[in-house]
């Protein structure tokens, strides 16, 4: 099976601001928004290259919704950086309305998402925001898996017309996707080929995938697996031209398996060709404390529970 290179741990939100730094060169139109955590979204060298184009609003996550959207109108591109849970939680009316049902062409760009924000807590944690955005018309949701994507993905939603929300994260996680990626909206990548069971993993998740799929091959299990990095629009094409090769499908996500991208592949499959499915997610709870390799030992978000899924689905074909 084809194998991955961990080139050094690096944290996904330093691939958005590294990709923002770059828009801030080579794109006049893209303005930055920040409510107040300008250091842990990485956004300070656009701020200090460009100041003019970089609005710090304060702890006033609502406001910065409503000022992206206006200005939109003049021809900007709005980037607005904090928390996922700030990003859509808090702010979920502004969004609905001055963003996804006006058509606003703002890229709502979300950190510290999942329960790897770690010792901060469940307040601070959201595991519910992939079901809030992708429910919303015209909006792409977008959940990247390392460094390199994310950043190739901050490049690509620039160039993209229409309301986009980007989910990244908050801890160093392994980084294996090439330097030089084109990231195409809305197109699967298949990471491995397999023919017993198919993997679709998004997020951080994706490289406990492919330890996942390495164990699973000792044991004479061929695991085909699929970065889901767009959840919405979903590339149905590829999970159905998987599954109808592997008969078996699990999901894994760092977020709830209500309403998150299991849900998502499991309508695909009901309405195409219905399939056995396991989810690796969240078990419709709210996290706590802990470092995050503790909570994804805890809730069962890693390679293990990954290679125990498969099993399971297996014997269900």
């Amino acid at each position: 099976m084809k194998t991955y290179i961990n080139t050094g741990n690096k944290d996904t939100r330093s691939g958005f601001g590294a990709g923002l730094t770059e828009l801030g060169k080579t794109n006049e139109n893209v303005v930055a928004l920040c409510a107040d955590l300008t250091g842990s979204l990485k956004m300070d060298e656009f701020k200090s290259n460009h100041p003019e184009r970089f609005f710090q609003v304060g702890i006033a996550e609502a406001n910065m919704i409503g000022m992206a959207a206006g200005m939109t109108i003049g021809g900007k591109i709005p980037f607005t950086g904090t928390f996922a849970n700030f990003s859509t939680g808090r702010v979920y009316d502004q969004i609905r309305q001055s963003v996804a049902y006006s058509g606003k062409n703002v890229k709502i760009c979300a950190s510290h998402a999942g329960i790897t924000l770690g010792e901060d807590g469940a307040t601070h944690q959201i595991l519910e925001d992939i079901g809030l955005m992708k429910m919303l018309p015209g909006m792409t949701v977008i959940n990247t898996c390392d460094y390199n994507q994310t950043k190739a993905a901050t490049l690509a939603i620039a160039e993209h017309d229409g309301p986009v929300y980007l989910r990244f994260g908050r801890p160093k996680v392994a980084n294996f996707t090439p330097e030089d990626q084109t990231f195409e909206i809305g197109k699967a990548v298949r990471l491995t080929e397999g023919t017993d069971v198919t993997i679709i993993a998004t997020g951080h998740l994706v490289w406990e995938a492919l330890e996942a799929a390495k164990a699973l091959n000792i044991k004479g299990i061929s695991a085909e697996v699929i970065n889901i990095h767009t959840i919405k629009p979903l590339d149905s094409e590829a999970i159905l031209k998987s599954v109808a090769k592997t008969g078996c499908v699990v999901t894994t996500e760092e977020h709830n398996y209500l309403g998150g991208l299991g849900e998502s592949v499991a309508r695909i499959l009901s309405e195409n060709r219905p399939t056995p499915q396991e989810f690796v997610a969240t078990q419709d709870t709210f996290g706590e404390s802990g470092t995050p390799a503790q909570l994804m030992e805890k809730y069962g978000l890693n390679s293990d529970a990954i290679v125990s899924a498969s099993e399971k689905v297996l014997n269900r074909k």
